[in-house]
């Protein structure tokens, strides 16, 4: 976990949106969709990217006729709950540290209203209540549950959200 954690950390120090991730994206976002995905950091926009990349791996190895351009869009989107000036690479790494070492603490100081750990808490329900704004009720379903403890009738979509999100 913790080499996770610092390869995580890298990334988001180096994080950069290539010319071909811009095609990428003009591919699967429609213009509202991707003035959602802009408005997070570019660490949380590399991350998203990374996602779907890892998305596209997935449903091409599974063969079980899952639609590949909803599940990439929700890749590209499970984050849009975090905008850029919210946590920060440090923000992020306090939130992460507090919460999987320090879980009590981590609920008092959402419960004084920490801006930070509610927003790494709360993120997916975040991301899920714009999809629903823009009328993307379907996405929304499976991106606001990404963080949801997973249960037996969860959605094989989310599933692979879950899956690739966690890979990156």
């Amino acid at each position: 976990m913790i080499f996770k954690r610092i390869r995580q950390f890298f990334r988001a120090l180096t994080a950069r949106i290539t010319p071909d991730d811009g095609k990428y994206l003009a591919t699967h976002l429609n213009a509202e969709e991707q003035r959602l995905f802009f408005a997070m950091s570019t660490a949380d926009q590399y991350h998203s990217l990374r996602t779907a990349y890892t998305i596209e791996r997935l449903v091409i190895q599974d063969k079980q006729g899952i639609d590949r351009e909803f599940l990439i869009r929700c890749a590209l989107l499970h984050d849009i709950g975090r905008v850029k000036g919210d946590m920060g690479i440090f923000g992020k790494i306090f939130t992460v540290l507090v919460s999987e070492l320090a879980p009590s603490l981590a609920d008092r100081l959402e419960l004084k209203g920490n801006h930070l750990m509610f927003v790494y808490r709360h993120h997916a329900e975040m991301s899920g209540r714009k999809l629903q704004q823009i009328g993307l009720f379907k996405e929304a379903k499976i991106v606001a549950k990404h963080h949801a403890k997973p249960t037996p009738d969860d959605p094989y979509e989310l599933k692979l959200l879950r899956l690739a999100d966690e890979a990156n």
